[in-house]
Order: structure tokens, then sequence, then C-alpha cells
């Protein structure tokens, strides 16, 4: 039998990488969705009328293997890639879409469905049972299952079709950022850059048998270049680099992906009965609807847009005093933000990065949920990996009951997709008494350590690994009866404040002295730069903002509307921008085509979720300072009445439970300093 099979005779039925053979994953997958069609089946085909527990329960744990085996197969094609990984994700994808649509296509499983919805005022359940019931009929109602034989038929096509053509947008961006170096053999074009970067560089050109320095487009390659070389020239070269990617003229090419998703998306929502991708996305969000998600933008845009002009002033004057520069480019700016930084603060991040080594900001962000959710972390080598980098720790409560495992996988790689995020590998739920826990990991893209330093973070990958350790703790601390309502499973734009509220420990004195100490002597960060990091987190808070808001915006425009009309990306998204820009465009370069959050990730119509929960999460962790920031009282609510639950209940109802209130984006305001 295929090691793909479960129970996986293995510790915590953990995944046996080692064992799997990439050759085996069509068959695996065929014989999974064989087992799950036949546990649909077995509910069809009941005889007793349609009973919450014999159907919508029942449905609730059918086709777990194939959801494991999804998990896997989609991780490592995420993670840890190869062209024979990729070929097979073209003819996994589809047929994955393909059983999902014989599911909630099928007329006599919705029939069941639909009979124990109508009686549901005269049902005994409790609120996750009625959240699971809501959702099950909305889930088939919002895939077709009201549609009539040929409209159902057309559904099938376009999901097929998206699914592909999602697939094949990810994999030009991950073949654009592998092709791309920037070869430097002249140490002059090295002028700024830290010394660990340099050596990083160094070690990149020996694995590609290169003499001098090769720059990549990662990020922990990318942003430092941007930030420190002097050679502006360079800068320019790696800056239009990253932003055409996707948009040149190659087979890489992303503007037909692009166009194709944005009107298969809205073909798919008209024939629902929607008026938009945009209004059906929003029926299942906090927001609403477009109206609303727009007002929220331009609302911000407006508090925003002054305090942006005015360090855009700030920052023009630096550059012309500094080197004569009369108009800014987009590859000037991350270059004079720092050393405006510098000078108003005293503070850059190759004065903080010796005492944000890894391995004690990991340990950092483990004492951080000890002591706010009482978890213990221990690193263990009886779970097998996907790769030699990857490290997994079993986590404990208090009481010594096991509570998840953690995968860890931090440094960039050939195989890896670029930036960061939360996955996991088994969900948590509750069978047969047994209470399920899950496999949560975290894929981070951080600075390798060099032949003469550990990995030594900038002060943004300490906010990043914050960031999905909080996303982890969604995961791990979940606590429902059905795996489609655990951990991260909630609302699009809910789902970033357990992530979000997590990045404000790593400015609280309290927190950084826990973790900050200098990888060489051990000594605790002094005073004076924990004063400069809380001084300088408001730092360009409007540019910031303009930016997340431009990318939100242009979010919108391509799903609140029909995007039939759209011929040319870049005059579209230049259009888009008009509001939120703040320097001059550049010809060759567009945003669409390697846009992943929403062409390729789950973010599509959702992309203002960041900034809505950023509101959630300003005004949440307004609540712990006021308490104390490690206050037992205050992270039990948030640990009861927002981690645990997941999807169980509407995210304001959760969120009013935990803070006896609803937000308010004053605090978030207060934060950012743009408040009038």
């Amino acid at each position: 039998m295929s090691v793909l099979h479960l129970p996986f005779q293995t510790k915590h039925q953990s995944v046996p990488f080692s064992q799997i053979k990439t050759q085996e994953f069509p068959d695996a997958f065929a014989l999974a969705i064989n087992e799950a069609k036949n546990e649909v089946n077995l509910i069809i085909e009941n005889p007793e009328k349609p009973t919450f527990e014999n159907t919508i329960e029942a449905l609730a744990f059918t086709g777990m293997h194939l959801d494991v085996l999804s998990n896997i197969f989609f991780n490592l094609n995420s993670a840890e890639t190869n062209d024979e990984i990729q070929l097979l994700a073209q003819e996994i994808a589809p047929a994955l879409t393909q059983f999902s649509n014989d599911i909630t296509l099928n007329e006599d499983l919705f029939k069941r469905i639909k009979a124990v919805y109508n009686q549901k005022s005269t049902l005994d359940l409790t609120q996750e049972q009625e959240t699971l019931l809501d959702k099950n009929y909305q889930n088939f109602v919002r895939n077709g299952a009201l549609l009539n034989p040929e409209q159902k038929q057309r559904l099938r096509q376009i999901d097929t079709e998206l699914a592909k053509t999602s697939l094949d947008f990810g994999q030009n961006i991950l073949a654009e950022t592998n092709n791309y170096h920037l070869h430097i053999t002249n140490e002059l074009d090295l002028d700024g850059l830290p010394q660990s970067d340099i050596e990083q560089a160094k070690a990149t050109a020996e694995e590609l048998q290169k003499e001098g320095w090769v720059f990549t487009l990662d990020y922990p390659s990318y942003i430092p270049f941007m930030t420190y070389a002097s050679n502006r020239e360079l800068r320019k070269e790696l800056a239009i680099a990253q932003g055409s990617k996707g948009f040149q003229n190659n087979k890489y090419n992303n503007e037909q992906n692009v166009l194709k998703i944005a009107k298969l998306r809205h073909q798919r929502a008209r024939l629902l009965g929607f008026k938009t991708h945009a209004d059906f996305v929003l029926e299942q969000r906090m927001a609403q609807n477009p109206s609303n998600v727009l007002d929220f933008l331009n609302d911000l845009l407006v508090k925003a847009k002054p305090a942006a002009l005015k360090e855009l002033d700030h920052l023009n004057q630096l550059a012309k005093d500094l080197d004569g520069i009369d108009q800014l480019q987009k590859w000037d700016t991350a270059f004079y933000s720092e050393k405006l930084k510098q000078k108003l603060f005293d503070l850059d991040d190759e004065i903080l990065k010796p005492y944000f080594s890894l391995d004690n900001v990991l340990q950092g962000a483990f004492t951080v949920a000890n002591k706010l959710f009482g978890l213990n972390f221990k690193k263990t080598h009886e779970i097998d990996i996907y790769h030699p980098e990857v490290s997994v720790y079993e986590v404990y409560d208090g009481d010594n009951q096991f509570v998840s495992l953690f995968y860890a996988d931090f440094f960039p790689r050939k195989g890896k997709r670029n930036g960061a995020w939360m996955t996991s590998f088994k969900n948590q739920y509750i069978q047969d008494g047994i209470n399920h826990r899950p496999h949560v990991s975290i894929v981070c893209n951080f600075t390798k350590p060099t032949p003469t330093k550990p990995s030594l973070l900038t002060f943004n990958e300490v906010t990043t690994l914050f960031h999905e350790f909080g996303h982890a703790l969604h995961g791990m601390l979940a606590n429902t009866n059905y795996p489609s309502l655990s951990g991260t499973n909630v609302y699009w734009d809910f789902v970033e404040l357990p992530s979000q509220i997590l990045e404000n420990w790593c400015y609280e004195q309290e927190a950084l002295e826990l973790f900050a100490k200098h990888y060489q002597t051990n000594q605790a960060i002094p005073m004076e730069l924990i004063k400069k990091i809380k001084e300088s987190s408001s730092f360009q808070q409007g540019m910031a903002t303009l930016r997340q808001l431009s990318f939100g915006f242009l979010d919108m425009a391509y799903h609140a509307n029909d995007p039939k009309e759209i011929q040319n990306i870049k005059e579209f998204e230049t259009r888009q921008f008009s509001t939120t820009s703040l320097l001059p465009d550049i010809e060759n370069n567009a945003m669409s085509t390697s846009f992943s959050h929403i062409f390729q990730g789950g973010y599509s119509s959702g992309y203002y979720s960041y900034k809505w929960a950023e509101v959630l999460d300003a005004d949440a962790f307004a609540y712990f300072q006021e308490k104390g920031i490690f206050n037992q009282e205050v992270a039990q609510k948030f640990k009861e009445n927002i981690l645990s639950k997941g999807g169980t209940q509407h995210p304001m109802e959760l969120y009013k439970k935990f803070r006896g209130q609803e937000p308010s984006v004053d605090a978030l305001l207060k934060r950012a300093n743009l408040l009038n």
C-alpha cells in the first residue's frame, strides 16, 4: 500500500515526507477522491430521513484523507517544488475541481442538506452546529446547487479553467524569480551594503559557480540591496527586474492570465446571480459589500494622504541635499528612507540585527506564546521533514497535554515561492470523543546564515516572523468540533487579526527584553534602542498606508466591476493608482502580473482585509496595553473567544465577546500617528 494512505503510522500521525515518492501522488489522489465519493454516497443513499447528524455532521467528516493529501501536495508545490510536482499540479488541480463540483452540484445531496436547513428553527442546535448548517447550505448555493443543468456545466468549465490558470500564473512568477540574477564583479558596486549581505551574495555566487557576487529577486537579497546599495543604476536595474515579473515578452508573461482570471471570476459571479466577483466574495466577509470596502479605503486615503505627501517632501529634500537628486524614483525610496530613519532616530537595521538572531527571535515568539497562552515548544527530530532546513516542534500546554505539531521553514531556495505564509498539514477537529490536534507550519524567506554569522534578521523580518507565528497560534489553539470551522477557517477579513496583533509585542520593552539579545555577547538590547524602535514605529506610516491602499483599490477595480472593458493591463492599473501614486511610473513594470495575493492566493476582493484587520488589531492590542501586555485575563479572553473558536460564530460577535465592544478606527490612527 502507498505510504500516502491514511492513517500514517508515525508519531502524531505526522507526514512521512522522506518516504513519499512524487510519482505516487496521482494514484493516491485517485484513491482518495474515490474514497470521498463513497463516503458521500453513503449519506445520499441513507434510507432514513435527513437529520443534522446523518447529513450535515456526516458530510463534515467526509474526504478527510483527500484534505490531508491535498495539503501535503500543494504545500510542497509552494515550499519545495520541482518540474515534476509542477507538472502533476496541472493534472491534479483540475481533478480536484471536478470532484468539488461533483459534490456541490449533486442534486440528491443538496436535497438532503436543504431538507435539514428548512427545519433549522425546529432543531435544537448549538451555535457551532447552526453555523455548520448555514455554511454548508450557503456553500452549495454559492457553488451552483440552484443552477439548471446547462448552467452547472458552464460552472464546471469555469472552475476548471480558473484552477489551471491560477497555477500557470504562480509557476510563471516562480520561474521569473529564479531566472534573474544581478551579477556583480566590481567590488566598488557593493558600496553601502552591509558585510553580512555581501557575504550572502558571495555565497549565492558560489552556489551558481560564478565569480564575484550575485543578488536575486528573493526578498532577503532584494530588500537589503534596495535599502543600502549606493549605486543608483544597479538599484534601478534590480527594481525594474522585480517590477517586470510576468510583464516581459517571454513565455512567462502573465497579462493574459490576469485578464482570463478576472473575466472568469466575473462570469462565475454573474452565473450565480451576483453583480460582480467582489459582491460574491464579500457576501461572506465582515465588510459585506464592495461599497463598504471602498468607503473604508477612501476614508483611510483621506486621513493618510496628507501625511504621506509630507513624508515624501522630507524624503525629496534629503535626496536633494545628499545627492542633488531632483526627482525621486521608485528605486530610491527604500535607500533614502533608511538614511532619513538613521538621521531622525539614529537607528538602522545593521545596529539592530545583532540583537535579532533567528534562533533568539523564534525562542522569543515561543516565550511570548508561553506567557500569554501557557504553551511549551519542544524541538524534535522524531518527525519527518520535507527539506533539511525545516525544524519541527511538539507543542504542549501547561498540563503537558499535546497541542500541536509546529513546522518552521525559514530560508529562500529555488523550489520555494517568495514571501511568507502559514499553512497546515492537518486541521484540528473532535470526532468520537477524540480531539485530533493540528499540524501547522510557517514558511518564510529570511536572511540566511553566512560562514561567519548566524541568520540575523532585519526588524521587518522580526515582525514577519511574529505575524506568521500569530497565524500559527490561530491554527494550534483551535478547539472546535468540525474541521471546516477550525483554526484559520474564518472570514478572510478576520483571519489577519491573530497575526497582526502579535506584531505589536515586537515594539514593547517587556517583550523585547525576553529575546532581543546580542548573538555574540548575549547582552540584552539597550534601552535606548528599544526607545528608538518604539519612536520609529510610526515612521512613514502615511506612505506605507498609501501603498497598502493602492493594492486594495487595484484588487477592487479588477473584481468589483465587469473586467471585459480592460484592454491594456498597464493602462488599467495606472488609472487605479492615480489617487495613491507618489512617484513617477516605470513604463516597463506592472503590479498586476505578479500580484500573487489576488491572482494565485485567496485574497481576491480581500486585499483590503490587511488594513481592516489593522483596525481590529490596534483596537484589540489597546485592550492589552490597558491591562498589561501579558495580562492573563485578557490573554485568556483572546484565546477563548478568538483563537480557539475558529469560524464557529460571526467574527464580530466573537470580537465583541473578547473586547466588550465593536472596534474603533481611532486606535489604528493613533498608532500610525495619522490623527489630525
